[in-house]
């Protein structure tokens, strides 16, 4: 299992891209990618999407494991972690039926 930034990293390298292309494509400074892939910024949501596009790869993937990253780190250090998201994942979709009424 891969953190988003080794994600990054792993796909940009596939490609046989430069940091530059990448930040290019996306519009962004070579340094921001640099910090995407050591883990020590996130891309936004529109850039997750801009760098998919970029490395030709399903969106779904990107953020899938951007919000797997956000939700891990926060909870990263709670004994009650695993539950609490079972719980939480009832109360999405109790969220998402009431949203709908």
């Amino acid at each position: 299992m891969k953190t988003l930034g080794e994600l990054l990293k792993e796909l940009r390298e596939s490609k046989g891209l430069l940091l530059r292309q990448v930040a290019a494509a996306i519009e962004v400074d070579t340094a921001m990618i640099s910090k995407f892939e050591k883990g020590e910024r996130k891309p936004t949501r529109e850039q997750l999407i801009n760098l998919a596009k970029a490395f030709e790869i399903d969106e779904k993937e990107l953020l899938l494991n951007f919000l797997s990253d956000k939700v891990a780190f926060d909870l990263k250090d709670e004994d009650l972690a695993k539950e609490a998201l079972k719980i939480a994942g009832k109360k999405i979709d109790l969220f998402k039926k009431n949203k709908k009424n």
